[in-house]
């Protein structure tokens, strides 16, 4: 009950397996974290994107999630709505830290005060009641409502340095590497990427026409490839 990694992993499965969550966010509150969350969608993606178990044989339950995600603020003004008051399922990570490297005037505090504010809102909502009690126009009512029970982890840690930012990334390794062994596929191997760049190398010498070759792949490739071809002034 202390493997942070394993928890993390078994509650990722929990929300992907038993309640049809297809998506995973991860909001870090730190700008310096902006491309934390596109660096573990390769890392999830590309590891547990699998439809085959490591016996090769095809499996019958779903396996890594589409992940994605901003950091602070960013997020509460694009994407936060669906995540509130949506019908998907999002289970979140924030991400956020006790002090800043850039301490200037209050802005860090208002910043927590955003992260703590928005797991609190996922978890309890805001009901019926509380929204009369405010003496909101009937009308409005049930757009004020929100549900709440949206799932989320909080991970707090009191600097962002490399240490930290390398025990984040540990530990969201780890979490992959034993989901993988949970859903029985292999981690380590990225045959679908291996499709597109083997294609990408018979496309190249058709994008230029220089031998008359006529184009063989089907219908849709061939238009496109002959527009490009068009556009570009190649054959």
């Amino acid at each position: 009950d202390k493997n942070l990694p394993v928890l993390m992993a078994l509650l990722g499965i929990w929300y992907n397996n038993f309640f049809g969550a297809e998506t995973q966010a991860i909001l870090p509150y730190d700008q310096y974290m902006h491309r934390f969350a596109a660096y573990f969608q390769q890392g999830d993606m590309e590891s547990n994107g699998k439809s085959v178990d490591v016996d090769g044989n095809p499996v019958t339950y779903q396996t890594g999630p589409i992940l994605w995600g901003e950091p602070g603020t960013n997020g509460q003004h694009s994407f936060f709505q669906l995540i509130h008051q949506g019908t998907k399922l999002i289970p979140c990570d924030f991400i956020g830290f006790n002090r800043t490297h850039n301490p200037l005037g209050d802005h860090h505090a208002k910043l927590m005060a955003n992260f703590f504010a928005q797991t609190r809102a996922l978890a309890f909502g805001k009901t019926r009641e509380e929204v009369e009690a405010e003496g909101v126009d009937p009308a409005l009512v049930p757009f004020k409502v929100f549900n709440g029970n949206k799932p989320t982890n909080t991970l707090m840690a009191d600097l962002l340095t490399p240490s930290v930012q390398g025990q984040l990334i540990a530990l969201y390794e780890h979490k992959i590497f034993v989901q993988g062994v949970l859903w029985n596929i292999n981690p380590y191997d990225q045959w679908g990427v291996e499709l597109g760049k083997a294609l990408a190398q018979q496309i190249l010498p058709d994008l230029r026409d220089e031998g008359g070759k006529k184009l063989a792949y089907d219908s849709s490739t061939n238009r496109l490839i002959e527009r490009f071809r068009a556009a570009n002034h190649l054959g």
